[in-house]
């Protein structure tokens, strides 16, 4: 747990991871936590901060009633956009060539993903069903029509992998000049440098004209340790990994059993 004086709320905004915060491995979202965020949403803003695509995450607004006019954080802080339009008022690239020739000399059998504006993944080989998102839009090129345009994000996959192994392959591939995160499984997201989902943040809070000391985050990943660093109240969730548990200023209980709500239930 961090060290950080003890939070002022009520939270004067909420941010919240989506996958293991939100919603179960299976899509599931609880009744309680559906409720709590809808009550929650009448009385200051909540913005969602996620790794997914915009594609995938406009359903989730959608589903928890979220109303229109507020911000989502996409693609692990890279892109801010207006729900539920779209309208981007944030975005930052990087140029990924040089991460997916190194990829291909340690890892050549993991598949690379890229996101284009419209939702689109753009793969080299089709992820596990699921992965980028049950009604996500898919295209399989080659290693050389992945990325010929800066992206906000590549997204590296190798199911035969564990999730350690993705924590050494992020270091054998000496990343310079990006963001890295290492995901639940062998996952790693690849982001431009110095932007995580704080970034996004910034921004949605500046158009409301807030400030981060009273921002409520809530999340999960290893990509929600600078959220959660960056906000007044920061809580990982119960199945959290120890190293994002540590910089949290506490640990709430599980998807399973409501942790999101036993949260917001305090104040809202």
């Amino acid at each position: 747990m961090r060290e950080d004086p003890p939070f002022q709320g009520p939270p004067t905004a909420v941010a919240l991871d989506i996958d293991g915060t939100l919603i179960d491995h299976d899509e599931g979202m609880s009744d309680a936590v559906l409720d709590a965020v809808r009550r929650t949403a009448a009385r200051v803003p909540v913005f969602l901060a996620t790794g997914r695509a915009w594609s995938t995450t406009k359903p989730v607004a959608g589903r928890l009633g979220l109303p229109s006019g507020g911000f989502v954080v996409c693609s692990n802080g890279a892109r801010t956009l207006r729900y539920p339009g779209g309208d981007v008022v944030d975005e930052r690239t990087f140029d990924p060539s040089t991460v997916i020739e190194s990829v291909r000399r340690y890892a050549p059998n993991a598949r690379m993903a890229v996101e284009e504006s419209d939702g689109t993944y753009l793969v080299t080989a089709p992820f596990p069903d699921g992965d980028l998102g049950r009604d996500a839009k898919i295209r399989v090129v080659s290693d050389d029509e992945l990325a010929p345009q800066p992206v906000t994000r590549l997204i590296i996959r190798d199911p035969e992998q564990s999730e350690d192994d993705f924590v050494h392959l992020a270091e054998r591939l000496g990343l310079h000049g990006v963001s890295y995160f290492v995901g639940w499984t062998a996952w790693l997201d690849i982001a431009p440098e110095g932007v995580d989902k704080s970034t996004g943040l910034k921004v949605a809070l500046a158009q409301h004209g807030l400030d981060p000391a009273g921002l409520l985050a809530i999340g999960d990943g290893r990509n929600d340790i600078e959220m959660l660093t960056y906000a007044g109240l920061g809580v990982a969730m119960g199945t959290s990994p120890e190293e994002v548990k540590a910089a949290a200023d506490e640990v709430t209980k599980s998807v399973q059993d409501d942790g999101v709500a036993a949260i917001l239930n305090r104040w809202f």
